[in-house]
């Protein structure tokens, strides 16, 4: 079973335009014990939401400017984990309605009791801290940064809801991993966990791989087949990979989902399918549904709770540990003495950018355990790409997580052409610190940039000519 570790003090936010609901509600919930931040309008918590994350949001409906459904979407689209609960006046009640088919934690109405609403604060960051706390690395999953804490609490959330769940995340990231520890912490444990690549499967196969064939459906249909639905009865199926479904399976899997039930292949008889489902990707299955590649009505179903796994090179202080944790397994495994880091080895694994993110960490430490000659891995024992890494200074990337940060805050506000306007930006600054290193000869800092000359000029506009 999991283990669980101490918990840090529970960060509520307050948004709310009215300053006098705002200094009661922090007095009671800092009395409480609860670290409090206070917000006068939507806007400014989102920003704060791209550089932290609470474990607790109190949003008023009616506010200037964004109003608190609008706010709660973008915290569900941002941070599927955190709890909110919507205050609002008692005649009020649609919108509170509202609230809760959108997922709102609770509702506390206004005017409020004080000891009301620090019995809500508490009971919503137990339920949180109940998965944020729990050490999961015996689920597979190792990693203490805020992105990956996150992934944790939501799991826990949805371990007693039976609903859909994306996971989404690049290629390696472990999407599988997070799959099966939501079936275990599921209602659903007790029944069987299927999973199917559909990109592994050929597309004329992959019909018959998920709703099975009757004997004679095809050729080479010599006798009745269960499909992946039929198998994982009573469980969970994990469609991996479904941004590669062909576009005409995609309308039968949506049936299943809204009418949960289908034919096998070549076959008459109704089968009822009692299964969820648990899809994930690595695509942007929002640009394949504009793209006409991807059904829009079967996105709305898979996407009812999203999860994202962050790539290992934004969580780079979950390397040290990822690794210590796979070259002790595949010593375990291939029954031989174990293997531990050098301080070098460890700043060059934490710089590497990790491009096949968790796997390909997993990959090389197991080439280590093996071919590594020394008990302790030492830089020189690492491929050149990643001792290339440990070489590179550290702030080579810095500019990596502001820009993150401004691209998210601009997205949030809504900011309209967004990509021209960064790049523009970016050509701008690019073009000015070369024209600075090479003393203004444009000849000069074109070659350094990899541009031509009428293209650095073009670009300066008139302003520089």
């Amino acid at each position: 079973m999991p283990q669980v570790r101490n918990a840090p003090r529970r960060v509520v936010w307050l948004v709310d335009d009215d300053r006098s609901i705002r200094f009661v509600l922090e007095k009671a919930l800092s009395g409480a014990g609860f670290m409090v931040e206070s917000f006068d309008a939507a806007e400014p918590a989102l920003r704060a939401l791209g550089s932290r994350t609470p474990d607790l949001v109190f949003t008023d409906v009616r506010m200037p400017g964004m109003d608190g459904m609008a706010f709660m979407e973008k915290i569900s689209q941002r941070a599927t984990n955190v709890p909110v609960v919507v205050m609002s006046a008692y005649t009020d009640l649609p919108s509170t309605v509202a609230a809760f088919h959108r997922g709102a934690f609770d509702y506390l109405p206004k005017p409020f009791d004080i000891d009301a609403a620090i019995d809500m604060a508490r009971r919503a960051t137990a339920r949180e801290a109940r998965a944020a706390e729990t050490d999961w690395s015996d689920e597979g999953l190792v990693g203490d940064t805020p992105s990956m804490r996150e992934v944790f609490r939501a799991i826990g959330r949805l371990s007693r809801a039976d609903l859909s769940v994306l996971i989404t995340g690049e290629t390696g990231t472990g999407k599988e991993l997070i799959a099966r520890a939501l079936h275990r912490h599921s209602p659903r444990a007790n029944g069987p966990f299927i999973a199917l690549n559909t990109a592994a499967i050929a597309p004329e196969l992959l019909e018959s791989e998920l709703f099975g064939h009757e004997q004679g459906a095809f050729t080479g249909a010599t006798r009745r087949h269960q499909g992946r639905f039929e198998q994982a009865e009573r469980g969970t199926l994990f469609l991996d990979e479904i941004g590669d479904m062909p576009i005409g399976l995609q309308t039968r899997l949506l049936r299943v989902l809204a009418e949960g039930e289908f034919y096998r292949v070549g076959g008459r008889e109704l089968i009822r399918a009692d299964v969820r489902v648990i899809a994930a990707t690595h695509q942007d299955l929002r640009g394949k549904v504009e793209r006409g590649e991807f059904r829009a009505d079967l996105l709305h179903r898979l996407d009812v709770v999203r999860i994202h796994l962050p790539p290992l090179r934004e969580r780079a202080a979950d390397v040290p540990r990822l690794a210590d944790r796979f070259l002790a397994e595949t010593a375990r495994e291939m029954r031989v003495a174990g293997k531990h880091l050098s301080v070098d080895a460890v700043r060059a694994l934490t710089r590497y950018p990790w491009p096949g993110n968790v796997r390909e960490l997993r990959n090389l430490c197991q080439r280590l355990v093996l071919m590594a000659p020394g008990a302790q891995v030492m830089s020189g024992d690492l491929p050149e790409e990643v001792r290339r890494a440990e070489a590179a200074p550290a702030g080579d990337a810095g500019w990596l997580k502001p820009l993150a940060d401004w691209a998210r805050q601009q997205l949030d506000l809504g900011q309209p052409d967004l990509l021209e306007s960064a790049k523009a930006t970016l050509e701008q600054v690019l073009f000015d610190e070369a024209l600075k290193v090479t003393a203004g000869d444009r000849q000069q800092a074109a070659r350094r940039l990899g541009c031509g000359r009428n293209t650095l000029t073009r670009k300066l506009g008139p302003k520089k000519k």
